[in-house]
């Protein structure tokens, strides 16, 4: 990858930061929250890819959102209302500019008519609608011009206590060529303090020699602010390269700062150098960045901006303080962090190996050797906790994509539905991030399309027109929970087992339970829509999501009040790359049992195991009966039941909350292990999660404890009589 290519990806990944937060700030706007901070944040995101597309002649992308930002300037100015109409254009808008990051990015092209369609709708909101924006034609033929300076005063601000900066500010043409406006970076300067502002025309020509692309003015300003000098900077962020900029700080006695008078920035420099010469630079971005500027100054134009920093920037913390609170954050290649995972992944399997030729050696606990290997093994697990934190994200990432998809499923179905979010900083492996967008979108279009009602038939039910999906994510029991709830009208069981009957998935006289009917919908092939659309229809629907959360070695069940609404619940590991787990033998074979799933372990006794019909046996405890299921007979591993007297018994819990015992021969202990993909080295095992590697260098496999349960001929209801007379 050359140079410009280098820079050019990491515009378009700060993209995807700024339109995250534009999508974020438009949502708080819809819901009433137009503080300025928000709307300033709107601003600055548009702002900025404005600035960065234009670096680099993406002409549809200035261009609109040039207009999108003007018209966000009227919000933020007070002279246009963000009300619901206004704010259903911005979020269209914030979908088009995503479009249109996404097609400069891509290499292909956008609808034209989309984006001319909203174009004149961001243009009819402004004050004095289309007409505003037209240019009048005057009759100049007695015209007589004659340059003033013009003192530009935007309001009437009171003087405040704080450092003054002396600016002088030229553009070049090229600055008006990219969409930008000389006004909108002034205006940004008033926000910071007092601001005294004049024009030099001396360098207009006369009106038959003026280039109506030139660029002949020259701003002195005199700003008095606490914000300090990045906050200015920052101000002239994207316009900087594309003109004259000297700041000048005075101290109390009004004496220049000598520190002061770079006229370009960083990435100023290195975007000119890279289209004058581009074999002149370093090969990578890592050794473009940063570069030296003026001791006092932070390198603040790094290619790689701290979010943080610019959001700092943003809300007026700017200055030393600003800087020195804010992290330091740096970009690195996933395929190096998922190397370092596999490392050490690998430094856990070769700990463990030490640890089995110890105490194979027959050293005593206390020795040297055994104190040092538990260090290592502490400095193991710590250096495992930090990896994998570096690979931790939050969950925020996929759902901001959603509001979106509602949008678009919403207004494709004519229905009004309002998105609630939940724990988005909940943090999971990216690995399962990144998996997380196919199963969830298709979820969130189901419970829009399937289970919310129109809003006349919601009306007449009782309920508000608008329906609402809440997407909720949590930690629970060492795994990451994610729910998609919506307030419909449920499932229609009665239909959904017409339905299955026809198509054949089961027989026409089967009785099924509420929980069994619901779980049809799961079947290959099943759907509910009576014709095809884009939407769904096509029969390759939930099936497909249930299989894509279990390839991550996760569950998809579902709940449903008809008339309530449904509620599907997605359970997946925290990550896909180690464990902690119990250590067990069953016939002579090594499992490990999840530590997440085991509540406690306990040797069975004669008086508290009873036989059941059918071969099933369950074990009292306190005062409880619970399913024991022979782990050896259920994986195949022996054809007759184990003797529970002999062996050891697990309880473990479900996500559902259901609990069994699991029966054992031994107990081996506790122990940290490296997860490998079973499905990727072999094949898919009913009742096997995933495989290990032992410290002795023998292959483990990790039981699916949910399925395990679920495949065990200990059926609930034949507890059902023994739980009632325990009652």
């Amino acid at each position: 990858m050359d140079a410009m290519a280098a820079v050019k990806q990491t515009f378009f990944q700060e993209c995807e930061e700024q339109l995250a937060e534009l999508e974020t700030g438009l949502l708080a706007m819809e819901r009433g929250e137009a503080e300025s901070d928000t709307v300033n944040a709107v601003f600055r995101a548009v702002h900025s890819i404005k600035g960065g597309a234009g670096a680099f002649s993406l002409g549809d992308l200035v261009q609109f959102a040039h207009v999108f930002e003007t018209t966000l300037d009227h919000v933020r100015n007070g002279a246009l209302e963000p009300t619901a109409d206004v704010m259903a254009v911005m979020l269209r808008a914030a979908d088009l500019l995503a479009d249109l990051v996404a097609a400069a990015r891509d290499g292909h092209a956008v609808d034209s008519g989309r984006s001319e369609v909203l174009v004149a709708e961001l243009t009819a909101l402004s004050p004095g609608g289309a007409d505003a924006s037209a240019e009048e034609e005057d009759d100049m033929s007695d015209f007589s011009f004659t340059p003033v300076s013009v003192a530009f005063d935007f309001s009437d601000t009171p003087a405040v206590a704080g450092r003054s900066y002396t600016i002088t500010f030229k553009p070049r043409p090229e600055l008006y060529a990219k969409g930008n406006e000389t006004a909108l970076v002034l205006r940004e300067l008033e926000r910071l303090g007092q601001l005294e502002t004049s024009c030099d025309a001396s360098g207009l020509p006369q009106l038959a020699e003026l280039d109506p692309e030139g660029a002949y003015l020259e701003w002195t300003m005199r700003l008095t602010t606490e914000k300090g000098e990045d906050a200015i900077r920052e101000v002239f962020e994207f316009v900087e390269w594309d003109s004259s900029l000297t700041i000048q700080a005075s101290d109390a006695d009004g004496d220049a700062d000598s520190g002061a008078g770079s006229t370009e920035d960083a990435f100023a420099a290195l975007l000119r150098s890279i289209q004058a010469d581009e074999t002149s630079l370093p090969a990578t971005t890592a050794d473009i960045i940063p570069l030296p500027l003026a001791e006092e100054r932070e390198a603040v134009a790094e290619i790689d901006a701290q979010p943080a920093k610019a959001v700092a920037a943003r809300n007026g913390e700017g200055g030393a303080n600003a800087n020195a609170g804010a992290p330091q954050t740096i970009r690195a290649d996933l395929e190096r962090v998922d190397r370092l995972i596999d490392l050490v992944g690998e430094l856990v399997i070769n700990q463990a190996m030490l640890s089995q030729r110890v105490m194979e050696a027959g050293h005593v606990p206390g020795s040297a050797v055994a104190l040092g290997l538990d260090e290592l093994e502490h400095l193991t697990r710590e250096i495992q906790d930090c990896v994998m934190a570096i690979r931790a994200q939050a969950v925020k990432s996929v759902f901001q994509r959603i509001p979106r998809l509602v949008r678009e499923v919403a207004g494709m179905t004519g229905k009004q539905v309002r998105l609630i979010t939940d724990g988005e900083g909940t943090e999971v492996d990216k690995t399962v991030i990144d998996r997380l967008n196919d199963p969830l979108t298709h979820m969130i279009r189901n419970a829009i399309d399937h289970g919310l009602e129109k809003p006349e038939v919601r009306v007449a039910a009782g309920k508000p027109a608008e329906g609402v999906v809440r997407l909720s994510a949590m930690h629970r029991s060492g795994r990451i929970v994610i729910e998609v709830a919506d307030d419909g009208a449920g499932i229609n069981r009665s239909r959904v087992k017409a339905i299955a009957a026809e198509k054949g998935l089961i027989a026409a006289d089967a009785v099924l339970s509420d929980e069994e009917i619901d779980n049809l919908i799961f079947l290959p092939g099943f759907s509910t829509a009576s014709e095809v659309s884009n939407i769904s229809g096509r029969g390759v629907g939930m099936d497909v999501v249930k299989r894509s959360i279990q390839s991550l070695g996760g569950r998809l069940s579902i709940t449903s009040r008809p008339g309530k609404g449904s509620t599907f619940t997605m359970s997946l590991p925290l990550t896909l790359a180690v464990l902690d787990g119990m250590v067990v033998t069953v016939a002579d074979q090594t499992l490990v049992v999840p530590l997440t799933a085991i509540i406690e372990t306990l040797q069975p006794k004669a008086a508290d195991v009873h036989g059941l019909g059918g071969g099933a046996r369950v074990i009292a405890i306190r005062d409880t009966f619970t399913p024991l299921i022979d782990v050896g007979r259920e994986l195949g591993f022996r054809t007759t039941a184990t003797d529970p007297l002999a062996a050891v018994a697990i309880l473990v819990e479900t996500e559902g909350g259901r609990r069994s015992a699991l029966l054992v021969d031994t107990i081996q202990g506790q122990r940290q292990v490296v997860i490998k993909s079973l499905e990727s080295n072999y094949r898919h095992v009913p009742g096997i999660a995933a495989a290990t590697i032992l410290g002795d260098g023998r292959v483990a496999l990790i039981i699916d404890v949910d399925t395990v349960i679920a495949n065990s001929q200990s059926d609930a209801t034949i507890l059902e009589p023994v739980l009632a007379a325990a009652g």
